[in-house]
């Protein structure tokens, strides 16, 4: 019997959801680690994030989005794994596209957690 693995995204912001294209994309870890020589490493703190593509719809409260700097941002993927980034603002320079309808957010946040 086949597992479902991929599929639908849900993306809560504040509690408000969010319709999202593609996908999301959120971190596994909080530390990266790298080898300095054989059998020894070194790790370096990663801040938790959540990247998506979201539609520009015309409810998406962009300006409330840009504004905060506390949101707690929930992703649920389609095999019922859930995560949710807490103390959340978003980074870079989201832009809309006009061909295609979408905007790209990415926050970072103070913790993310895996339920």
């Amino acid at each position: 019997m086949g597992k479902k693995v991929a599929g639908t995204v849900y993306v809560k912001i504040d509690g408000g959801q969010a319709t999202v294209t593609g996908g999301a994309e959120v971190p596994l870890s909080d530390v990266k680690r790298e080898t300095v020589a054989p059998g020894f490493f070194k790790e370096e703190d990663l801040p938790p994030f959540v990247k998506v593509t979201c539609v520009d719809d015309p409810d998406l409260p962009i300006k409330q989005i840009m504004a905060a700097a506390n949101s707690t941002v929930t992703v649920e993927f389609a095999n019922g794994r859930v995560y949710v980034l807490s103390g959340a603002y978003v980074v870079g320079e989201p832009s809309a596209k006009g061909d295609d309808g979408t905007i790209d957010f990415e926050w970072n946040g103070t913790k993310g957690v895996w339920q």
